[in-house]
């Protein structure tokens, strides 16, 4: 029991730090993954960032930025596989941000993975940080295939 001239000042702080840390965690928890249209089109063609050329039947590039210790890139890089290979017109490259950290630089993206989806013409659709929610992120690219 604290006496009646105990400081408390510390114990509040760490109850405040407790309480500002677990609404982060919240806040985080609840937007990773999630898809996010751009509400402003980045000036970078993705086509060109990837390094890939599209081929005449290519519509949407998933360009994933990943970095090599980061377990929920390769949860996202099979998805994104996986996808790919059953959705004609759709392509995923990898691209690891220590290798070309310039990508990331260029996309502002602050968290790996990030998934960015460009038109066949290189303009952003869409982003996600995080593990992509499949079923939120085929809704999200489908108009943009054209089935």
């Amino acid at each position: 029991m604290l006496g009646p001239h105990v400081n408390t000042t510390g114990l509040w702080v760490v109850v405040g730090v407790l309480v500002v840390a677990t609404v982060a965690g919240l806040v985080m928890r609840a937007r990773s993954g999630r898809v996010r249209t751009s509400a402003a089109p980045t000036a970078a063609a993705g086509w060109s960032l990837s390094g890939h050329d599209p081929a005449a039947d290519d519509r949407v590039l998933l360009l994933q930025v990943s970095s090599p210790v980061c377990a929920p890139c390769r949860r996202t890089a099979a998805l994104l596989d996986e996808l790919s290979a059953t959705t004609p017109g759709l392509v995923h490259i990898e691209v690891d941000v220590s290798d070309r950290p310039e990508v990331a630089a260029e996309l502002g993206i602050m968290r790996t993975p990030t998934t960015v989806a460009f038109d066949r013409s290189g303009t952003e659709l869409l982003r996600v940080s995080g593990v992509p929610r499949r079923p939120d992120l085929v809704d999200a690219i489908t108009p943009s295939l054209g089935t």
